[in-house]
């Protein structure tokens, strides 16, 4: 157990994004037990003048103008900073040595405004906790200087074509001046490792209150539906699912009935799914919702697209699957192996089909309650208890 440490914590997503983050349940969970300070990414000069009426620019605007506080104490030992500057927006510079030199002017005038609050609330010894922000965070080791710099890994940005311009050499970079790195996947954990030895797997938290109950209610819709139904769970994205093999599932097997809740993309919304008659989207709908839905699937799928995005991506919904006790079938990926033991992976359309038979046919209270069991033990504690412990392991090395 890490105590009475001060921490920051600085993101590529902002702390109010809709349907909450991996950062910020990460924060909560430190907040338990240290003080943190998370600070909100500052605004940069393009963003000002194309996105000015937008509420987050006019609320930044709000504060350079003290017409609202900076800084917010969200709960006990949980402060949220939103710095009062403007950085230069310098993506869009090609040269290496320029981006840099432009970067690392960026970098200290964060670090100042990070600085002069840090001293208000007299955060000592600070650890900074870096959530995938490769730009702004690259010299935030050198200027806050602080006693352990961590980076969090969760997701592949650098295929992003706007992380990938500077990311591609600013990542390994930082990945290997960083005293420890922390990801929420096997195969990230691999990729830092190549780079930095003190690197670890952390698992992933999620909050399965909403998906405890065991005797939901019927939703409406699913009330006429013979069985066996067969449910996705989630955003309908075509760079992340795959559209054909939804296809060839519902064509192959007629007399099931294939769910699809969550709001589609453009792709999806224009695929020829909508023309099959045993393939129904539910739209979104709200999260105490959920459960009523998974709850009423006979298998749960997460039919991937297997790319450099998806490869090493830790689906949430795998544990929102688990803990209702419902089988699942899902596309094979690096990340996907954590979950061997519970989830039937298909590296085959054919085999996808085939699994999905199985699990009908061998389903049992006993596989039941070891999913269950599974699910229960990816918690937001567990998680930051690894993060910890990773932390104490290096400390002991580093005082020998």
């Amino acid at each position: 157990m890490v105590t009475a440490r001060d921490i920051v914590i600085i993101s590529i997503h902002s702390w109010e994004i809709e349907g909450g983050s991996n950062i910020k349940d990460i924060a909560l969970e430190f907040s338990k037990h240290n003080r943190v300070l998370f600070v909100e990414r500052p605004l940069d000069r393009k963003s000002k003048l194309l996105n000015k009426n937008t509420k987050t620019v006019q609320r930044i605007l709000d504060i350079r103008q003290g017409k609202q506080p900076g800084l917010v104490k969200k709960k006990e030992n949980l402060w949220v900073f939103q710095p009062d500057i403007i950085v230069e927006s310098i993506n869009w510079i090609g040269t290496k040595f320029l981006h840099r030199f432009f970067n690392r002017k960026n970098n200290l005038r964060l670090a100042k405004s990070i600085l002069k609050t840090m001293n208000k609330l007299d955060f000592n010894d600070v650890i900074v906790f870096n959530d995938g922000e490769m730009i702004l965070g690259f010299f935030l080791d050198k200027y806050i200087n602080p006693d352990l710099y961590i980076y969090y890994i969760r997701d592949n940005l650098i295929v992003n074509p706007y992380w990938k311009k500077h990311g591609k050499y600013l990542e390994p970079e930082l990945i290997k001046k960083a005293d420890l790195v922390v990801s929420n996947s096997v195969w990230y954990a691999d990729y830092a490792k190549t780079y930095n030895s003190h690197s670890y797997m952390i698992g992933q938290g999620c909050d399965l209150t909403l998906f405890q109950n065991k005797n939901p209610n019927i939703p409406l819709m699913l009330k006429s539906f013979e069985k066996p139904i067969i449910g996705y769970f989630g955003f309908l994205s075509s760079r992340r699912l795959d559209i054909e093999l939804i296809m060839f599932l519902a064509k192959l097997y007629q007399t099931m009935n294939f769910v699809l809740v969550g709001n589609e993309d453009n792709q999806f919304k224009q695929s020829r799914l909508h023309h099959l008659k045993n393939v129904f989207f539910a739209g979104s709908v709200k999260s105490e919702e959920a459960a009523s839905f998974i709850g009423n699937f006979d298998v749960c799928i997460n039919p991937q697209l297997v790319s450099a995005i998806t490869n090493g991506n830790y689906p949430r919904k795998i544990d929102e699957y688990l803990a209702m006790g419902k089988p699942v079938v899902a596309s094979f990926t690096e990340a996907m192996r954590y979950f061997s033991d519970t989830v039937y992976l298909a590296k085959t359309k054919e085999e996808f089909a085939s699994m999905i038979e199985t699990a009908l046919k061998t389903d049992d209270i006993n596989k039941r309650e070891r999913r269950i069991n599974s699910a229960k033990s990816h918690t937001w504690e567990r998680c930051v208890e690894l993060i910890y412990g990773a932390i104490e392991k290096l400390e002991k090395k580093k005082n020998g």
